[in-house]
């Protein structure tokens, strides 16, 4: 069930498109805010932050990758990237930015949701679980911080949840198909470029430059992480 008052910030210039996700999110029991800018996006992110943005790649003053990237300096909302086009290197580019997902036009209202919540699901919130430490990097399971060394790490709610996965399996082998059963959901089981993005993304804010001491790839099966 959808948390009552979720707010969530659609970005499209096509106003077509605009009015159908204010549809859908509605009747999931959202509540839509809507931008048909760039511009127009940060601005409201920066006033009333939303609990979650979809954001279409091409918009008339900017590109939605840079929206996200923007966003991603200050605000850890789930993000998805909403585009016509369907090109592995537009998909790498936006989860490189700190998209959370990439969502293809066009697109399943059912997907669409499912999708949203499970970023939600992912994004920090109030929890009861522990903090564990490996090495000097410290994992705040309930507050949804780490800290590398004293220093604090920014991370998108699925490197979140991707790190969390690997902070309660120390030593363990998590195959492709669990990690993203886990983080993304049964129906994104075979997804693996999205996985090998948000690993590597993950590998560079908690690993020393250039090494995978802390996750380590069996190839062709998972990931093992080495406390």
């Amino acid at each position: 069930m959808v948390e009552p008052g979720r707010r969530i910030l659609a970005v499209d210039d096509e106003m077509l498109i605009l009015r159908g996700l204010k549809l859908v999110l509605r009747e999931a029991g959202f509540e839509p805010v809507v931008a048909a800018t760039a511009e127009e996006a940060l601005d409201l992110v920066a006033v009333h932050p939303p609990d979650a943005a979809i954001v279409d790649l091409v918009l008339p003053d900017g590109d939605g990758v840079d929206v996200c990237r923007e966003i991603r300096t200050w605000s850890q909302m789930p993000l998805i990237v909403l585009s016509a086009i369907d090109d592995e290197d537009h998909k790498v580019r936006a989860l490189e930015a700190g998209a959370d997902d990439y969502v293809t036009k066009p697109f399943s209202p059912r997907e669409l949701i499912a999708r949203l919540e499970a970023a939600l699901r992912r994004a920090p919130g109030a929890s009861t679980e522990p903090v564990v430490e490996f090495d000097g990097l410290v994992v705040d399971l309930g507050s949804h911080t780490v800290t590398l060394d004293g220093e604090e790490v920014r991370l998108t709610p699925t490197e979140f949840g991707l790190l969390r996965q690997f902070a309660l399996n120390p030593g363990r082998l998590l195959t492709h198909r669990a990690l993203l059963t886990e983080v993304w959901g049964p129906g994104y089981a075979d997804d693996t470029q999205v996985l090998r993005t948000h690993i590597a993304n993950l590998r560079r804010k908690i690993e020393p430059s250039g090494s995978t001491r802390r996750i380590r790839t069996d190839t062709g099966v998972g990931y093992r992480f080495v406390a």
